[in-house]
């Protein structure tokens, strides 16, 4: 059963501002991964489901940082069905996210009273998402949208949270785009994790990168709430 609530998991989100995305097919990388982004100040951190065997990592990551990491929320990205979401559910993921909306996922996520955060395309995917149950909704791909589409979607509709994953830089002028048109929070994935520092096993720097990342997301969200 998932640690945390659904209301927990989205608070977490919306106060960071930063979930990162990542993958690897090696355990003690993934725990080694986990670790840095935590001491860089990450409570949030979504596994991709990617690759075979993808959840038995996940199964034994989440044994792995659960007490070495207290407070954070581990959940698990790239799920398209729902018995590949009820199998992660099973192994504890504390939320569900997805390239695109699956009413099927909705109905097991609710149940569990998990967050499931689906991908969207369309103003009118996000309003069936809504509809659904999913209070927060993946603007995706990012790089193909734009800021300009997260703007127009909550002129409408500004009750809208919605999360952005493509196009997404640890740079202040991308976060503040992304933030001052309206998003709730940001997926960061190859931005945050170079494959030559992951090689290199260089932890300290992961953690730098993520400590710098959260550090730029609060200070441009503080600045957009004073214009």
């Amino acid at each position: 059963m998932a640690k945390y609530n659904k209301m927990q998991v989205l608070t977490a989100m919306k106060d960071s501002g930063i979930v990162p995305v990542f993958y690897h097919n090696s355990i003690e990388t993934a725990v080694q991964v986990v670790k840095a982004c935590y001491a860089g100040g990450i409570r949030v951190f979504e596994f991709t489901n990617r690759g075979a065997f993808a959840h038995e990592v996940f199964g034994e990551l989440i044994k792995r940082v659960t007490d070495a990491c207290p407070g954070l929320m581990l959940g698990v990205g790239s799920i398209v069905d729902a018995p590949t979401a009820a199998l992660y559910l099973q192994l504890d993921a504390n939320f569900i996210v997805g390239p695109l909306f699956n009413p099927d996922i909705a109905a097991i996520a609710n149940r569990r009273l998990v967050p499931y955060i689906p991908g969207c395309g369309t103003v009118t995917e996000v309003g069936y998402a809504q509809e659904k149950g999913c209070d927060l909704c993946k603007v995706f791909p990012g790089e193909v949208l734009g800021p300009a589409f997260v703007k127009a979607l909550r002129a409408p509709m500004p009750w809208s949270m919605l999360m952005v994953t493509g196009g997404v830089k640890p740079e202040e002028s991308n976060l503040k785009a992304w933030f001052d048109a309206g998003v709730t929070c940001v997926g960061m994935g190859s931005n945050l994790f170079p494959a030559e520092t992951i090689k290199a096993g260089k932890w300290e720097e992961i953690t730098r990168l993520c400590a710098a990342a959260l550090e730029t997301a609060g200070r441009v969200r503080n600045e957009g709430m004073k214009e």
